[in-house]
């Protein structure tokens, strides 16, 4: 009867963390209904996407972070559709309001979804493309992949070149199976302190916070977000960056003077990498910059899409 009962608590233990995501509401369909954008079936799912200014004027399409969606892009997105800019923001999977497939989540699955959305968009060549974090790490990867589509590359605090998130964040990552039920057990937490203190950080999204850490709530980000780390964030991009200094494609990288999370040794790497890549330091920003330091940011791309 002891053996029993001591192996029932044993197997809860064990079922724990997959029970506690199994709780998790999935992406509340009102939401989706509310939504300002639309949504477009790909081949791995739905991905969310919006579409901001004019109907007719240069395509730039932004890509969001580890644990941003879409919306981290709101200030850049107005300020370039302010200037005539036809601006696609759009959910990665498994952040957001597109699907959480399940799966490995590495640079081909990623490109995958951006080059199956611009088909499906019938955006076909000459964009800017932006990336934020993760994302830079995807738009590189892209550019390289595919050279007739991107006219220009604007990384803000690009992963690639070296990463900080944390020992619980990275034992995870390198742990199978025990990362895994971790993860699910005490990831959001984790997440939502690196997101940062509750509270409005920008004028142009006031609860940009609040929704960030709650994103962390639904069931299939957290190992959405897992499988991320372990493939997408393990690239070293440093072939593909130098790959891209051989080219006349024009990259502008933008760092954060006091990012925890992407150091600034990144800035040097790439210096020796793609030594044409132009690189602005913004003083006193984290790693939040599209949306903590819009304006900063808008300067420094200013001249660039100019340029075109």
């Amino acid at each position: 009867m002891i053996w029993t009962a001591l192996g029932l608590a044993l197997l809860l233990i064990l079922a724990a963390p997959w029970l506690a995501e199994r709780l998790r509401p999935e992406i509340d369909a009102r939401g989706r209904r509310l939504a300002e954008g639309d949504f477009a079936e790909l081949s791995d799912g739905l991905t969310y996407y919006r579409w901001h200014g004019p109907a007719r004027g240069p395509v730039v399409v932004c890509v969001h972070g580890l644990t941003t969606p879409s919306y981290v892009w709101l200030p850049i997105a107005r300020a370039l559709a302010h200037l005539g800019f036809r601006v696609l923001t759009y959910d990665l999977y498994g952040r957001g309001l597109s699907d959480r497939p399940g799966g490995v989540q590495d640079s081909a699955f990623f490109l995958r979804q951006l080059r199956e959305l611009l088909d499906d968009q019938e955006v076909t060549g000459g964009i800017t493309l932006m990336g934020y974090s993760m994302g830079g790490a995807i738009a590189t990867a892209f550019a390289a992949e595919y050279p007739e589509t991107v006219d220009r590359l604007v990384l803000l605090a690009p992963a690639g070149l070296g990463h900080r998130l944390g020992r619980f964040l990275e034992f995870c990552e390198r742990v199978p199976v025990l990362g895994d039920g971790l993860i699910r057990l005490f990831g959001a937490g984790v997440h939502r302190r690196v997101v940062g203190p509750a509270g409005p950080v920008s004028s142009a999204v006031p609860d940009i916070v609040q929704r960030m850490r709650g994103e962390m709530g639904y069931r299939g980000t957290l190992p959405a977000v897992l499988s991320s780390q372990r493939h997408m964030l393990t690239e070293d991009l440093e072939a593909v960056h130098r790959q891209l200094g051989r080219t006349k494609l024009p990259v502008l990288a933008i760092w954060g003077e006091e990012d925890p999370i992407i150091p600034l040794a990144a800035l040097g790497r790439m210096a020796q990498l793609n030594r044409s890549a132009r690189q602005v330091t913004v003083p006193g920003a984290g790693h939040g910059l599209p949306y903590t330091h819009p304006r900063e940011v808008m300067a420094a791309i200013s001249d660039v899409l100019r340029e075109g």
